[in-house]
Formats: C-alpha cells, structure tokens, sequence
C-alpha cells in the first residue's frame, strides 16, 4: 500500500536518511541566470541619460535664450540697478525695447522731410538771444519736449526765474522723477544791444571823405534775407560802446604772434585803430590783443582770401547767385574774452539770478570794435596800400549794457539708474537765423527727440536718466550752459556722467568730432557704424576725409599752408578725434566741471560753397541750395547724436576710455618737452612722468575689472534666461498634460475660476521675470508654486509683501546675486566719471582761474582751439618762467597721482 502511494506521489520528496544525499522529486531544468549588469555601469548609464537629458535642455535653452533675454533684459537689470521696485510698472507680457532693437528702432525715425520743416520752423525768423523772436523758439521746443517725451503739461507754461524754489527744485529733482518732464529757466545776465554806429574817413581837416554802409545788402532772391538783411544791425555782442579816432594798422588775424611781429617792426600802435582779419582765433582776442598794444579801437572784417578755391578770382559767383561769398556779408559775433571766463561777465564763477551781485566784468573789451564786409574793408586797406593816404578813421559804436533775461529749455527722460545722467545740449538763438550756426543742429537735435519719443511710445525706458537742453545766449559767449553749470555744480559734480553737444550740425562737407580723449573711441567707433550721407557704401567716419568740389587754381599760399597745419593738429590724437577747448557749450562741462564731453559737425573745407558765419545770408535758402541739398548731413548727425544717447544711456559700463587717456597724456608732455627744449627753461619732468606711467596702470587694471565686472553680470543674464525659460515651458508642458487628461490647467495651482477678483492682471503672467513686478523675490522669478485656492493665494503675497519691506527672508537667487554684480558695475562706473574729474584743480590756471582742467583748456590766445598742460604749456611758451614751469609740473604731478590712487582696483 505503502508503494502505491509512493508512485502515486512521485513529487513529494521524502525525508532523507542520516547521510544520504537530498535528491529532487523530480529533475526540473532550471534557465541559466542572466548576466547581473555590474552597479558602476548602471551607475554610468543614468549618469550619461541624465547628461544627454541636461545637454539637450541646455542647448535648447541656448538656442532661445536671446529671444528671452529681448524681452526681459532690460527689465531685469532695471531692478539689478536701481535696487528698487516700487516705482516699476506690472509685469509685462510684451518684449521691452533694449539695446539692439531700441538702437535700430531709433535710427529708423530721423528723416529729411522732418528735418528739413524743422529747420524751416527755427531758421527762417531772427532769434537773436533775448528777443521775442527767442523766447518763442524756447516755447516751440518746449512744445516739442512735452509731445514726444509724453510730459505732462500744466495749465500755465512752465518757465521758471533761475534762483527761485521752482527752478531750484526742477534740476535737483530730476533724480527723483518718476516721468518726462519739460519745463524753461529764465537767467538774467548782462549783455548788450546795438544802437548806433558809423564808420568814416576823415580828411586832414576831420571832415568826412567816405562812410561805410555797414549794414549788409539783400534782395528777394533769398526770401528771408532779403526780408530780415537789416532786422539785426552788424555789431559785436559785448562790445564796448563808445567812439574812436585813429590811424589804421593792418594786423593779419590778430594773433598774439601777429601783433608779437608788428612790435618786432618797431610798429607803435598806440592811439591807433587796428584792422584785422577773421580767422586764427577768437574774435575777442583780436580785440583784446590791440587793446593790450595801446590801440583805441579794433575792425574785423571777412577775408575772401580764407575762401579758399570759391571765390570770384576762380569764376565763381558771389551769393546768391552762386557759392562764393557775399561782398556786403558780415560777421556778427561777440567779442568777449572768452579764454579768460565765458558767461555772463558780471557774475563769474556763479549764476546770474535777477537779484545776483554784480561785478565789473574782466572779459569784455574796453576799447570799442566793428564788424565789417569784405566790400568795406578793401576801400580801408587802400589806405594802407603803398601810396595811400592813411588818413584818420572815425568809428562809433554805441551800445546799450543791460540786464536782459534768456531762456533755457530743458527736457528729462527719467531713467532706471536716477543718479547717473547724460546731458545733451544745444544752443538755440542765432545772430539773425542761423540755418547753420545754431538752426542745422536744432534740426537735428528736433530728429533724436522725436527718435527718444518713438522709443518711449513702444515701452522703453533708459537704463540712465537724460537731460535734453536747449541753451540760450551762446552767440553772446556761452552765457546760457555756462550760467546753468555754475548754478547747479554740486548737482552736475554728482550725477554727470558724460555731456554730448551739438552746435552746427552742417556748414560743408567734412565730418568732424571733438571730444575729451576718453570718449574718442566711442565717438569714432558709432561713427563708423552711420551710413555715409551722400556715398554709397561708406560711412560717416569716411566723410572726415571728404572736401568739397568747387575746386580753382588760385588760392592764398598763407591759407593753404595754415588749413594743412590745422589737419595735422586734428589727426594728432590716434583716433582721429580732435580735443575739446572752447567756442561752444560743452566749455563749462569740460574745463570747469570735468565730465567726459563731446561735440560733432560737418564743417567747411576749402573747396565748399563759402559759409556766411554769423550773416544775414546764413539762411534756410542757402542751407537748402548749397549746405546741405536733401538735408542728408542733418539726419546723419541725428542718427549718431541719437545713437550715442542711446548707448550712453543704456550700456551696462559706460563706455569711457581712461586708457586712452591715460598715454595721450605721455604724448602731451612730450609735447612740452620739445617747448621746454627751444627754451634756456631749466625743469625736471621726471615726477610727472612717474605720475602718468602710475596712472596708466591705474587705468589698465581698471579695464580688466570693468570687463570683468559687465561679463560677470552678463552671465547672470543668460542663466537667468535660461532659468526663465526651462520653467516656463515645463509649465507649458504639464499645462498641456492636464489639457490632455481633461483637467484644467490651473495657475500655480489654482483654478481659474477659483482666483479672487482681486488678483492682479499680471498674474496670470507670473513666469514671464520682470524687473516691474512687485513681487517675486525683490522683481526676480516668482517661481514658488502656489497651492490650494485663494486663502492660500493671499497669504503667500502677504509673505512677499513683508519680505519686500525687510520683515521676510532675505533674497535668495538671482536677487541677491543680481545686486551684487550690478554694485560691482556701478563701483566701476563711479571711477570712470571721475577719471575726467581729476584733472581739475580748485585753483584753476593762472590769469584766468575760472579755467579748472589742467589737462586741456583753450590757449589763451586762441579762444577755440586746444592747448594740451595748458598752465605748464604757457609757462613756458608765454611765461617764459622756469620757477613757474616746475611748479605748475608738480601741481599735475599731484593731480594725476591723486586719480590714479583714485581708480584703484
């Protein structure tokens, strides 16, 4: 029985015996195991899928990380910047104009029909600076400021008295404005107005024998000239009112070195009247010189030698029935002693409010002086002529001295950054209209404010604040920038970052730039990106080797040689960009406050239809015919003025070039050592140049940390986009799922139906990152995701709320890390606004201390042009003082030391 079980049960194994060997019940094969994968393999294998997973998000999100940074760049480092983001807008769906784009956008507005109704709107009426005609031009361009920038406009028009809480208030507040505002500064300088004047020759028994017809002779050929050639008589603004009787003496241009000859000559200018030449320097120097040499009187009169090639001598018909000059054009002009102080001459070195203290001015003539044509002057110089009678001239020139209130116009565009701003100015009045000098720059400065308003109607807003000014008086010597500087210096020393000027935009063929060294790479570099205004295929940088095409075979060896020597000292600077001095509104930024300056123009060569400076026929009609046929100068000028505000206002360091600087300075006291070397003058410039090698150091190791600093930043920008992106799309993703699951797509996890009433229309926009914001970690990704419904809701934005006030966590990435890296930039660009600041000198260049920058200044016989050292140069080229030359070498020495120690990184 037992066995048939056993059969029965051929599975069941029975129990073995004591030493026995456990068989199976039965043989069932068992499958071979599978080769185990070993645990550093599988280690590797997650490693390379996560690799390939993370490779592939991040090459995507490259590929899309421009497009994110577009529309949130400016935003982002909007908040990095200003530290603050109560005064943002809400977060914003659509891309914000930003670099690239907000450059092409604005150089798509400046055009020639706008530019040329502008000019038409200024320069076809005199607007002589405290005129009615001027005070309507400061109301029009106020006009414009307040429709393109979107400014507020008040009931009564916003024109404040210089002094008073309203204007006071209006300046140094611009740091702390919200929005575009516009208002007008009235000053009250000093200045003068003609009344009466005559010229005569006087026989031996002082009867008269000819007398001029000073005022200039127009017909209806040219509409406005011929309407306006007597609305303006022919004088010198400051002038010294008075008569004068004389012998003439004939002074070439009335140069130092001119005037230096005639004494050489044994010439005894006493008691006479000096007839000179327009050209080689300020025309208030000419006078200032024969003043100095006992003269009673000084004339200057329009040579048609300096005309080079268009004159009638080469066939070429005078104005305006051709190019050549006018014979009856004068130059108007002033005759203040500009070298020595510009502005107004009875409050120098502070603003002239309507109750300021006067004093007597020391800039202004005390002898008497005349503008005079061509057409004049020749029947003077006959009398000189051998066989000329050289009999006694009679001139009188009475004038009325008198307080007369000027209008400047200003216009903010605040920026994020509200403690750095750039200033761009031009000056508005004219000697009658001044198509040219100032109208073709109102034109083209009237094309970047319509380029900023563009920008500001499609969202942007400047990473810095700008100041747009229309300055007034300039004819009469700079009175209205300069008046505006020395109210508001502190404020200018503190905020400034860099002035851009503007004055003629066209008077011929040639571009030319100005600028302080540490700007002329920007100014040359933006220049070479602007299309050429009349050649295809070339730029605006180009047109500074253009010249005119009415050519001739006589021109005066004198002037020839004199242009050749001028285009050698403008190509002295590597770049190509000449040195600021004096003659415009830039002079009170440049020498008195030291911010990095520039000024930009096309200019009259020697082959150009002549240019009537200062005259009746500076008129639209001239400008449309032969200045600038198609008005393409004026919209070239525009679009670089416009770019350079643009960038200046938006870069992330400021483009400034201390290095640059920094070695012209080796070349400016090389150039002192080869005065110093045609002297008997013992002087050790070997401090100096110990100075200036410790200061280009300086200034190279601060070039790295400015790279550094905007590459550090500029990373934080792309991980940012990155970061941006890959969370919005994983959104989008898991959005879609939902969708695709038959759920809605919840917000933060919250239903749409289920968010309060009150929930802010940015939200639903919450990962699109915004400077605006007001919330999200200080402006920055507000990607903490929200759950359960509105109870929930509110009480984490009450959470942000404490924590934008102090009371919550201190800001995790990228806040944090955003702040520090835009500090590091802004420690950067506080050392490179300074840099120009260290070359002034509180105690200014001797004989004319108002002049504080001792690195450049204008010459003290030129007015205009640049004098490089100027108080160690003319130490030895007027001074001719060795005590004095080692002394003013030390006084840079110790500046220079001092700034080096100053931009130390």
């Amino acid at each position: 029985m037992a066995s048939s079980l056993d059969e029965k049960r051929p599975f069941v194994k029975t129990e073995p015996g004591l030493n026995e060997i456990p068989v199976p019940a039965a043989a069932v094969p068992s499958r071979p195991a599978a080769p185990r994968v070993p645990r550093w393999a599988q280690i590797l294998l997650k490693v390379a899928l996560v690799t390939w997973f993370w490779v592939s998000v991040r090459t995507w999100a490259r590929a899309n990380v421009d497009v994110v940074l577009e529309a949130h760049e400016a935003q982002w480092l909007a908040t990095a910047f200003s530290g603050s983001v109560e005064d943002h807008h809400v977060w914003r769906s659509r891309k914000i104009l930003f670099g690239k784009k907000a450059e092409q956008k604005f150089l798509s507005v400046p055009n020639a029909p706008s530019a040329v109704a502008a000019s038409r709107q200024y320069a076809t009426k005199p607007h002589m600076a405290g005129t009615p005609g001027d005070f309507d031009t400061a109301v029009d361009f106020l006009k414009l400021l307040q429709t393109e920038f979107g400014a507020a406009v008040p009931t009564a028009l916003p024109i404040y008295s210089a002094g008073t809480p309203e204007s006071r208030n209006a300046t140094l507040g611009i740091t702390k404005l919200k929005a575009p505002t516009a208002w007008i500064d009235t000053y009250y300088p000093v200045m003068n107005t003609p009344l009466d004047h005559s010229l005569e020759i006087l026989d031996d028994d002082g009867n008269s024998v000819w007398t001029a017809a000073l005022e200039e002779v127009a017909d209806d050929t040219d509409p406005e000239a011929g309407k306006y050639y007597d609305a303006i008589t022919t004088w010198h603004g400051l002038s010294r009112g008075g008569s004068a009787k004389g012998k003439l003496v004939y002074a070439n241009y009335g140069r130092k070195e001119d005037f230096d000859d005639l004494v050489a000559k044994g010439v005894d200018l006493n008691g006479t009247i000096v007839i000179a030449r327009y050209g080689g320097n300020f025309r208030g120097l000419k006078v200032k010189g024969a003043q100095e040499h006992g003269a009673v009187a000084c004339l200057i009169y329009s040579d048609p030698r300096d005309d080079g090639t268009v004159t009638a001598e080469n066939g070429y018909a005078a104005y305006p029935h051709g190019p050549a000059r006018n014979p009856n054009s004068v130059q108007r002009g002033s005759t203040q002693f500009l070298s020595i102080y510009p502005g107004d001459p009875t409050t120098p070195g502070y603003p002239s409010y309507e109750n300021s203290t006067r004093t007597n001015g020391t800039n202004i003539p005390s002898i008497p002086s005349l503008p005079l044509s061509w057409a004049n002057a020749q029947k003077l110089l006959e009398e000189l002529k051998d066989g000329g009678l050289n009999r006694t001239i009679s001139l009188v020139n009475n004038v009325d001295d008198k307080v007369i209130p000027i209008w400047n116009t200003i216009g903010v565009i605040p920026g994020h950054i509200k403690d750095e701003v750039v200033v761009v100015g031009n000056h508005r009045d004219a000697w009658v209209m001044g198509a040219s000098d100032p109208s073709s720059g109102t034109s083209s400065i009237h094309e970047v404010i319509r380029g900023l308003g563009e920008l500001l109607r499609n969202g942007w807003t400047p990473l810095r604040t700008i100041v747009i000014a229309s300055w007034d008086a300039e004819e009469y010597g700079l009175i209205g920038s300069t008046e505006w500087g020395e109210d508001f210096a502190g404020w200018i020393d503190e905020h400034v970052v860099a002035y851009l000027n503007l004055d003629s935009s066209v008077s011929g063929s040639r571009f030319r730039a100005l600028a302080t060294p540490s700007l002329a790479h920007f100014v040359r570099g933006i220049a070479e990106e602007i299309e050429h205004p009349t050649k295809a295929g070339k730029t605006l940088w180009d047109a500074t080797k253009d010249s005119g095409v009415l050519t001739g075979d006589h021109i005066d060896p004198e002037v020839l040689a004199a242009h050749e020597a001028s285009e050698v000292e403008a190509s002295a600077d590597s770049t190509g960009v000449g040195l600021l001095g004096s003659g415009s509104d830039f002079t009170v930024f440049v020498q008195r406050a030291g911010v990095a300056s520039n000024n930009i123009g096309f200019q009259s060569t020697l082959q150009d239809p002549v240019y009537h400076y200062h005259s009746v026929f500076d008129s639209e009609r001239w400008m449309e015919m032969y200045g600038d046929p198609g008005f393409g100068r004026h919209v070239a000028i525009a679009k670089h003025l416009g770019l350079q505000t643009v960038r200046l206002a938006d870069s992330i360091v400021l483009p400034i070039n201390t290095t640059h600087h920094a070695l012209e300075l080796q070349h400016y006291l090389n150039k002192v050592e080869s005065i110093a070397s045609t002297t008997a003058l013992d002087v050790d410039f070997s401090g100096l140049r110990g100075a200036i090698h410790s200061l280009q150091k300086a200034s190279a190791k601060l070039d790295t940390e400015k790279t550094r600093a905007e590459k550090k930043l500029r990373k934080l920008l792309r991980r940012l986009a990155v970061r941006h992106l890959v969370r919005r799309n994983i959104r989008r993703s898991l959005c879609r799922l939902r969708k695709v699951l038959g759920k809605e797509c919840t917000h933060h996890g919250i239903a749409p139906a289920a968010l309060p009433a009150a929930l802010p229309a940015h939200a639903e926009k919450a990962f699109e990152c915004s400077s605006m914001a007001k919330g999200g970690k200080n402006g920055f990704l507000p990607f903490q995701p929200r759950v359960g419904r509105a109870p929930a809701w509110a009480k984490e934005q009450r959470g942000r709320e404490e924590g934008e006030h102090g009371h919550g966590k201190k800001p995790s990435f990228p806040a944090k890390k955003f702040r520090k890296a835009a500090q590091r930039v802004r420690a950067v660009n506080q050392k490179l606004k300074a840099f120009e600041r260290g070359f002034i000198h509180e105690e200014g260049i001797k004989d004319r201390e108002w002049y504080r920058n001792l690195d450049i200044a204008p010459g003290k016989w030129l007015g205009y042009g640049a004098t490089t050292f100027p108080a160690l140069t003319e130490a030895f080229t007027i001074e001719k003082n060795a005590t004095m030359a080692q002394y003013e070498a030390k006084r840079l020495q110790q500046l220079i030391e001092k700034l080096a120690h100053e931009i130390k990184v």
